[in-house]
């Protein structure tokens, strides 16, 4: 993945950032302007997405933009789903064709923005085509701010706030993260302790979802929205290419009932490609996968 540097890319391939001790290191997101601020109102037919189909980030803003009913009010452009030296990139014409700006890679976008950008180039991107500039580069930042179009269903409903945020932290940390902690972890330390974290995790959302349909109780909100990524991409991926493999998803029976569930939400199936994900996380690595051979399984049934 390369890098911006006062809005010029230069290519670099330093594999994931890890501390002194071999442990993963996530980049922050720095471009956080906000939809509902003066300059940014939320109008339909006003925002594009730029996303990647195996980008468990983008896939929040897919999967708010799907489940808030804002198909047709926010277009998108998806990426081809493997990044190249030029990071993620686009077909001249096809399903992964950017028909926004009609770029060829993504750091082009980062380019056309205004005030030159330094930083990694990352999905998802929220660009406002009126104003010509991005919006956002933070995937938690969008999916609220989804949530200010009229009209859109409440994932923050009012005294569930702190709740939420509880919540979101604690799976941000521990299981969006925890997975990556785990499968670029470079020493053993490293890696044992993101998987026990991962898993005690996991063990403790399983015992909620015994009492509860939901995180917050009986009803959906933005914790569960934000934790379904990574659920949908832990059997095919995380599990064998991140090796974390205590457990499946499927072993858990409130979780992976929960998963289901999520699954088969209205617009949510759309949202989810099982092959992509497996042949992202599959795809050739010095550190994960030499050869880029892809397994033939693992074949998993989300029906309910």
């Amino acid at each position: 993945m390369g890098v911006m540097v006062e809005g010029v890319y230069h290519v670099e391939d330093e594999g994931p950032r890890t501390a002194s001790d071999g442990s993963f290191r996530r980049e922050p997101s720095n471009l956080r302007e906000w939809i509902g601020t003066p300059g940014h109102p939320a109008e339909a037919g006003r925002y594009h997405l730029f996303v990647a189909w195996n980008c468990p980030w983008a896939h929040r803003a897919l999967l708010t933009r799907a489940l808030l009913g804002l198909d047709k009010a926010i277009s998108v452009s998806y990426a081809r789903p493997n990044r190249t030296d030029q990071g993620w990139v686009f077909d001249p014409d096809g399903p992964y064709s950017d028909p926004e700006i009609g770029v060829e890679a993504l750091h082009e976008v980062y380019a056309r923005h205004p005030e030159p950008y330094t930083g990694r180039v990352t999905v998802p991107v929220l660009w406002d085509r009126e104003r010509q500039r991005i919006v956002s580069n933070e995937s938690a930042d969008i999916v609220q701010m989804l949530g200010r179009f009229e009209g859109t269903p409440v994932l923050r409903p009012k005294g569930l706030e702190r709740e939420i945020d509880t919540w979101n932290s604690l799976i941000y940390e521990r299981i969006n993260n925890g997975v990556y902690r785990a499968g670029f972890a470079k020493t053993q330390d490293a890696y044992d302790a993101a998987v026990k974290v991962l898993f005690e995790t996991l063990d403790r959302i399983e015992a909620s979802l015994t009492h509860h349909d939901w995180l917050c109780g009986e009803r959906f909100t933005e914790a569960d929205l934000r934790l379904f990524p990574t659920l949908a991409r832990f059997d095919v991926a995380y599990h064998y290419a991140f090796k974390c493999n205590i457990r499946k998803l499927s072993e858990y029976p409130a979780l992976w009932r929960y998963a289901r569930h999520i699954y088969h939400l209205p617009g949510v199936a759309r949202t989810v490609d099982f092959d992509i994900y497996k042949r992202g996380y599959f795809s050739k690595s010095e550190l994960r996968n030499p050869l880029g051979i892809i397994p033939a399984g693992p074949k998993v049934d989300w029906s309910l």
